[in-house]
């Protein structure tokens, strides 16, 4: 008998017996991620921002530590969607940043790619009604979108980002010139288009017909929110108006005096400390009167979009709630990667109608984002943010209830990545893994591990010696044990030209901020770590730039 069948047939057979008006109580599925949400912005992991209902579901549910994305949005989600690498699954790189070297070469077609699965066909062909609403980002051909990898329902915008707000009709800058599809056709926006509210009532609608079924649901919520550019409805302008006149680092070290209160780090936990990231960037005491103002604006107006991104999950939950389906629902939130803080003006200028005048900011024509200083702030206690595979750009947070009969508490500490949710929802709907193919086709199998036995409090999906590895942007990781191998190089990557390697060694046990290097020290673990990677980028096909002489 397969683990995940003896798991369903041990845990759910009680459920489906006491819940036997459905004509298939298998649990439902509930997905929601977030986009951009650095580790430490809701207040259940130590921020200030007002996320009640979040935080109810972690108080109720288990609260992850230690939960790894990919440094950026695009390969977190095939790697969702597959189960896989996502250098097999078609995002080695974002298509966004295909590199001359890259193009052509498999597993970087810059969409989910046919040789990987879709978590959503198999739940789909498996008995599940299968719904989607939010960001799809895995390809803008017809034949690459939701409705033609398994979502029987889907509401998604097709690229990457997009104004928060309808986009303007007249002179439309780079970030409104966007697709939105429903199903697979092209739709008009309401006026009063805003994105969270906008999905989140259409998953309800969606969950009200999936409902009638009589089929349980997988649905997938992938919120824009809080993704550049920083745009909150009116009602949530103002909250937060003075909360961050103390300047970056008075936030960012009260956010770790929380975590430690709240028992997310040890009395003793030493964050990364080499901060500014980028020396060139200045500290508040050194901004004017007036740059202090505008930076404090533009936290003000990233809590409100996070405050209200809270809101609509907690309408979610009510749905489900009202509806009789919350106790059968295995819900699982957490965000795409770390947070933000990179530049977006240098890729996407403002046009002849963009008004980032203070009075503007966060409304309709307004194109801001809230900068490296603050992305260090939401990143606490890590190092470095999204693009990185520093602990501040792939350790994101992360919130799972289990059904009502399955329920367990608490922070759960052990190791687990975003390919291991593919696996977890096939074994929860008793769904049989597929393998190296699928109808008639050639897959890459499934390599993430089912997180049933840890969300049970048995053991980590990965056990006591975690082995994961990732690359994007020429900068790498590899993970094991408590050991990580991390080589990045200069900022800029090799957009212009390659940059040398900086390899360095810490053992994340004791130093998860990523301060002590012991690559000088333990220069035999670096030389085994460094073949060991060398394997895993030849398993997975990771096509790096040519390399320059390497820097210790």
């Amino acid at each position: 008998m397969r683990l995940h069948t003896l798991i369903y047939t041990l845990l759910l057979g009680p459920l489906m017996a006491a819940n036997a008006v459905a004509a298939d109580a298998r649990p439902n599925i509930l997905l929601i991620v977030a986009d951009d949400l650095g580790y430490s912005d809701l207040g259940a992991f130590g921020g200030e921002i007002s996320t009640p209902n979040l935080d109810k579901l972690a108080a109720t549910g288990l609260q992850l530590t230690s939960m790894y994305a990919a440094p950026t949005c695009s390969p977190t989600r095939a790697m969702l969607m597959s189960g896989t690498d996502n250098h097999l699954a078609g995002l080695g790189t974002m298509e966004e940043a295909l590199q001359p070297f890259q193009r052509g070469k498999p597993g970087y077609e810059g969409y989910l790619n046919q040789q990987a699965h879709s978590i959503a066909q198999l739940l789909k062909d498996g008995g599940y009604s299968t719904n989607m609403v939010g960001k799809w980002h895995l390809g803008l051909k017809p034949e690459q979108g939701p409705d033609q990898r398994g979502f029987q329902r889907s509401f998604t915008l097709l690229e990457g980002g997009a104004s928060h707000f309808k986009p303007a009709v007249l002179n439309p800058t780079k970030v409104e010139q966007v697709n939105y599809r429903e199903n697979g056709q092209a739709v008009e926006l309401p006026e009063d288009f805003y994105s969270t509210d906008f999905y989140t009532d259409k998953l309800i609608a969606y969950l009200r017909e999936s409902q009638q079924t009589g089929r349980p649901f997988f649905a997938y919520a992938a919120y824009t929110s809080p993704h550049w550019p920083l745009q909150a409805p009116d009602a949530y302008l103002d909250k937060y108006q003075g909360r961050y006149d103390q300047g970056y680092d008075a936030v960012r070290l009260a956010r770790i005096e929380r975590m430690k209160t709240l028992g997310l780090l040890a009395a003793d936990f030493q964050p990364a400390n080499s901060l500014p990231a980028n020396p060139r960037l200045p500290r508040w005491d050194q901004l004017s009167i007036e740059q202090r103002k505008t930076e404090a604006r533009k936290m003000e107006i990233y809590a409100a979009m996070v405050d209200n991104l809270d809101h609509n999950i907690g309408r979610l939950l009510d749905h489900l709630r009202q509806s009789g389906q919350l106790d059968n629902t295995l819900i699982v939130f957490m965000s795409d990667n770390g947070a933000a803080g990179e530049a977006h003006t240098q890729f996407y200028p403002a046009g002849p109608n963009t008004d980032n005048s203070y009075e503007n900011l966060g409304r309709p024509g307004s194109q801001i984002d809230y900068g490296a200083r603050w992305a260090e702030v939401s990143a606490a206690p890590f190092r470095l943010f999204k693009g990185t595979p520093a602990e501040g750009g792939i350790s994101v947070p992360a919130i799972v209830q289990l059904p009502k009969r399955m329920q367990r508490q608490g922070l759960e500490t052990g190791i687990a990545r975003v390919d291991d949710l593919a696996p977890t929802f096939l074994a929860l709907a008793a769904v049989a893994d597929p393998g190296d193919s699928y109808a008639g086709q050639t897959k890459h199998p499934i390599t993430g591990k089912s997180m049933l036995p840890m969300l049970h409090g048995q053991a980590s999906a990965h056990g006591q010696q975690a082995v994961l590895a990732g690359e994007l942007f020429g900068n790498l990781y590899y993970r094991e044990g408590n050991l990580k191998l991390l080589a990045m190089r200069p900022q800029g990557g090799f957009a212009d030209a390659p940059q040398p390697l900086r390899w360095q060694l810490f053992d994340l046990a004791t130093d998860r901020g990523e301060r002590n290097d012991l690559a000088a020290s333990q220069a035999d673990t670096l030389a085994r770590l460094k073949q060991a990677w060398q394997g895993y980028a030849r398993q997975v096909g990771v096509v790096a730039p040519p390399m320059p002489a390497q820097a210790h």
